[in-house]
């Protein structure tokens, strides 16, 4: 299993043998995926929560979020 963050009041993960991101709104109880990583992203290592969106490094580079995991963008 991947690294935990809280962001806005939910836990996001990574779900490494899905290489996915997941998440919860009952404090873990229940994941829910959230959304799959294009293969030219690489394989998912680490997530962090700056205060305005989620940073994802992978294999490939760093990503990031502002819409809680649903959609990534390669940060140049």
């Amino acid at each position: 299993m991947g690294q935990i963050i809280v962001h806005q009041k939910e836990l996001i993960r990574i779900n490494v043998s899905k290489n996915s991101i997941e998440y919860s709104t009952n404090d873990g109880r229940s994941w829910h995926h959230r959304a799959n990583v294009s293969s030219t992203m690489g394989s998912l290592q680490d997530l962090a929560d700056n205060g305005r969106e989620i940073l994802l490094t992978t294999t490939k580079g760093l990503f990031f979020s502002t819409n809680k995991g649903m959609s990534w963008h390669k940060r140049s």
